[in-house]
């Protein structure tokens, strides 16, 4: 079963076959099937929870299915957690080189979107832990082993929140170091970035940055040759008195 571009049966397999001596690999392949769902959608908040969930989901299952009795099923979940936080932080990581890339285009971060996308880099710990809240409250008997887990996580704090609280307070220090002004060109390119903000983290970054190159450079050789046609001031005028004299004659 495939849902939100996660292969949740895979998932469910690793945690119903796993042993007590398993978590890291647990831990990376949950890291890597979270990873894997947000690089396939707009990175929005929406989007990251309901990946969230659905990882918490197929976790859930599988731990359920485990007949081990050694397997320390909170544990389990700890890893889970910690392999969801991991994606996460790749996730803070793509949205800083996303903002920092506007604001070499002469953004600035009091503009709407910006302060739109400053707000959800704050909220990403908090739509974390939300969604593996709701996530446990449908898991039966395991609702218990979640919350101990959650709770633990919480006590140690998410890389994720670390991140995501560096992330802005490194980005607002840089904008008021590098204030600076921008020709309407350049503001006109990075509004139309903005647009397509969302999409923009999740994977077109690098295309995104190539396309604006390339339109930056096509407009210097346009811009150099419509230089190369005009006339030299005054190169006509002596052709023209001439021409004007042998009328008269």
């Amino acid at each position: 079963m495939i849902k939100a571009g996660i292969d949740q049966d895979a998932l469910v397999t690793m945690f119903a076959e796993a042993s007590a001596k398993q978590g890291e690999a647990l831990r990376k392949a949950v890291s890597g099937a979270t990873l894997k769902a947000l690089q396939g959608r707009e990175l929005t908040l929406d989007s990251i929870r309901k990946v969230v969930k659905t990882v918490a989901d197929a976790a859930s299952m599988g731990a359920a299915k485990n007949p081990a009795s050694e397997v320390d099923v909170e544990s389990m979940l700890g890893k889970a957690l910690a392999g969801i936080d991991s994606a996460l932080l790749q996730a803070v990581e793509a949205n800083r080189k996303a903002l920092e890339q506007f604001m070499s285009h002469g953004v600035g971060l009091g503009e709407k979107p910006m302060q739109a996308a400053l707000a959800n880099l704050e909220k990403m710990e908090d739509v974390f832990f939300s969604a593996i809240a709701k996530a446990s409250k449908g898991a039966g008997p395991l609702q218990g082993p979640w919350e101990q887990a959650l709770a633990a996580f919480k006590l140690k704090g998410s890389e994720t929140g670390t991140q995501a609280t560096q992330t802005v307070e490194g980005l607002l220090a840089q904008a008021q170091s590098t204030l600076r002004d921008t020709r309407a060109s350049g503001l006109r390119a990075a509004q139309a970035m903005l647009d397509s903000y969302a999409a923009l983290v999740s994977g077109v970054l690098i295309g995104m940055s190539e396309g604006l190159k390339a339109g930056s450079t096509s407009a210097k050789s346009a811009s150099s040759s419509d230089a190369s046609e005009k006339p030299v001031p005054g190169s006509g005028a002596p052709a023209a008195k001439s021409s004007a004299r042998r009328a008269r004659r």
